[in-house]
């Protein structure tokens, strides 16, 4: 098991857990919430097959990394991201992001600039800006998210329960696209979580991206289901290639915030056609 350090509480280690697979050009992969590295298991499997150098994390107080009660911000998720990038001394790296993810990538590539990175990859993003505010009338109202926080302090195990049902959208796609095992297996990496970081993280959420965004300048592909009920649509992916100039935009028809489970196939034909090119 490896194992980066990135910081100290107390006195004791705060490490992230990393798995290291294949050869090739290193391709990072960055999980959601709640869940960890190995939710990208259909997409590592499709990397791995086509020739590339693989990396999965998981973000502190998730998985099998440190639970500390310190640090659950932009600035320092992305910091942990730079030390493990600087532990592996990886080059030419692209970064792919799912949802909380896509804060990691765009804020390493907004700040950190490109000297590590040659492309980015943003899957149900949650840049540009998620709140509505005055200035951005196309975000969601604030409200959303002081109910998200008192649903997680009132019963956070029943909330990852009506989280996962609208994670898959599971009143349309059930029993076609995603199992019962499936949203199992979620709930029960979601549960081993950090109650604090689980809570902390929705704040997050909040965190304005924009300027992040006009500093990138390496390619970037967005890839968004239609009938993302965790990140609208409107309000995330379907603004950004305005604000990222040269950026690509692949929606997927019917398809939830998990898209990388429940339409693994077009999701990993638009990654692998996007980094052959």
């Amino acid at each position: 098991m490896s194992y980066v350090k990135v910081g100290k509480e107390n006195g004791q280690s705060i490490e992230l857990y990393f798995e290291d697979h294949g050869q090739g050009q290193p391709v990072v992969l960055i999980h959601g919430f709640p869940l960890n590295g190995r939710s990208w298991e259909r997409q590592e499997a499709a990397l791995l097959d086509a020739g590339y150098r693989v990396v999965t994390y998981d973000r502190r107080g998730f998985g099998q990394s440190s639970q500390p009660s310190v640090g659950y911000d932009y600035d320092t998720f992305t910091a942990d991201l730079n030390a493990l990038l600087t532990h592996l001394d990886l080059r030419d790296v692209v970064l792919v992001g799912f949802s909380m993810g896509t804060g990691e990538v765009t804020r390493y590539v907004g700040q950190y600039g490109n000297e590590r990175v040659s492309k980015a990859v943003l899957i149900g993003p949650i840049p540009p800006y998620l709140p509505k505010t005055d200035d951005n009338p196309e975000g969601v109202d604030p409200s959303v998210f002081e109910g998200i926080k008192a649903s997680i302090r009132q019963d956070r195990f029943a909330y990852l329960t009506e989280f996962f049902q609208n994670f898959y959208n599971t009143d349309a796609l059930l029993g076609s696209r995603v199992s019962e095992e499936v949203l199992r297996a979620s709930w029960n990496v979601a549960a081993r979580a950090s109650a604090r970081a689980t809570l902390a993280c929705v704040d997050t959420w909040l965190t304005d991206f924009r300027q992040d965004v006009a500093n990138i300048k390496v390619p970037t592909l967005i890839i968004h289901g239609t009938d993302d009920r965790i990140l609208p649509f409107d309000a995330t992916a379907k603004r950004l290639p305005s604000l990222i100039p040269g950026s690509e935009l692949v929606t997927i028809p019917e398809g939830p915030h998990n898209i990388l489970w429940t339409f693994a196939e077009e999701v990993n034909g638009a990654l692998l056609n996007f980094l052959g090119k």
